[in-house]
């Protein structure tokens, strides 16, 4: 259930409740592909860092360590000691981003394995199937990313199969949730509107996955390459044609700025790797810009990170410290950076929600983008 507390213009503060817990919005949603976040940090760790929903990636878990192995174990929240909500993708975008391994055709898509070569089949009713094995609080329909560069004809022809395959997702997953031995019998589908960058493709397509009344829906196929300012554009028209009662899930964005102007248009979930990536190199998001950690200009630093932040890695390590494990290869030099990127993101989005809470979010945003500049000036 998810329900609008205020808004200011489009932007939307809300909350989405599930059987795993509320979760507070807008939000950023933590990745852990594998059911763990890449930086050694632990399910304790999240918390302490104001994570409120974790997801996880639908292919990656069917192949390692197996999805029936998972629901064996009790499911995803078991086995990654979890108790809030968890999020799945549907292995869709590995429709995409495996577009050398793998055959798409009505039934659904043949990949080979990244890991082992093996070959997969994974459709609608597949990737529901695993996901009801894992388990998570919002299952995502199995979809296919065209790329931004597609011809219209293939786009149309795809968006006009991720339609129906969306159909079946709902069916199947009905059936799944009625079953006596599903974990999560309370299990949601989330749609997804494709359309690459023709929006009046993806507004018809928006009109359509709308009427099937799912608990939310997300936008897919954008931050692959785009300019910024074609993705804006497509939110600013495609955005109002999504049911605004339901939650909104821009996917794969983004950097804070892409997030605060998707905010500002309606826009409800957000996920990246970018934090947990970028920190895994020692490059770290303040509010003054991003620090790049290895830059020899830091060896003797004993400043925090960031002056003023709260969170765990700055109010007790150096810059000096933390570079000195990232230039010596140390594993805890990854997990401080990450630690401290995740809860800059974290935050952010507190801080966001208490600005559409005060009916300041404009003011907020335009401050923290002007504050923001490539590379912190320190």
């Amino acid at each position: 259930m998810y329900r609008i507390l205020k808004t200011e213009g489009r932007a939307k503060r809300g909350e989405f409740s599930t059987v795993h817990g509320t979760v507070q919005t807008p939000v950023f949603m933590n990745v852990g592909t594998a059911a763990a976040i890449k930086g050694a940090v632990s399910s304790e760790d999240l918390k302490e860092l104001g994570c409120q929903i974790e997801l996880s990636n639908t292919y990656h878990l069917h192949v390692r360590p197996g999805d029936e192995i998972i629901k064996k174990l009790g499911g995803l929240h078991k086995f990654m000691v979890w108790d809030r909500p968890i999020l799945t993708d549907s292995g869709g975008f590995q429709v995409y981003s495996l577009a050398s391994l793998r055959k798409i055709k009505e039934e659904g898509v043949w990949f080979n394995s990244h890991v082992d070569g093996r070959k997969i089949f994974m459709g609608p009713e597949q990737s529901m199937q695993i996901q009801s094995n894992l388990a998570s609080t919002v299952a995502m329909a199995f979809d296919e990313c065209p790329s931004s560069l597609a011809e219209r004809s293939y786009v149309q022809a795809s968006v006009d199969r991720t339609t129906r395959w969306l159909i079946r997702c709902r069916d199947e997953l009905a059936r799944l949730n009625e079953l006596p031995d599903t974990i999560n019998r309370d299990q949601m589908l989330f749609g997804i509107n494709q359309g690459a960058i023709f929006p009046d493709i993806r507004i018809e397509h928006a009109k359509r996955i709308a009427d099937l009344d799912l608990p939310g829906y997300s936008i897919g196929g954008l931050a692959v390459g785009e300019p910024n300012e074609v993705m804006y554009d497509i939110l600013d028209q495609v955005v109002p044609y999504l049911p605004q009662d339901k939650p909104t899930y821009l996917m794969g964005v983004g950097t804070p700025r892409d997030i605060l102007e998707g905010v500002s248009r309606g826009v409800d979930f957000f996920d990246c790797v970018y934090p947990t990536r970028n920190g895994r190199h020692g490059h770290l998001y303040t509010n003054r810009g991003t620090v790049r950690l290895l830059n020899a200009r830091y060896e003797t630093d004993e400043s925090p990170i960031e002056e003023g932040c709260q969170c765990p890695v700055c109010r007790r390590y150096s810059r000096a410290y933390i570079r000195h494990l990232l230039k010596a290869k140390e594993m805890l030099g990854m997990r401080l950076c990450v630690m401290h990127n995740l809860y800059f993101y974290n935050n952010m989005m507190e801080e966001i929600r208490d600005a559409i809470d005060k009916g300041c979010f404009e003011t907020y945003k335009k401050r923290k983008l002007e504050g923001m500049c490539e590379e912190a000036p320190f």
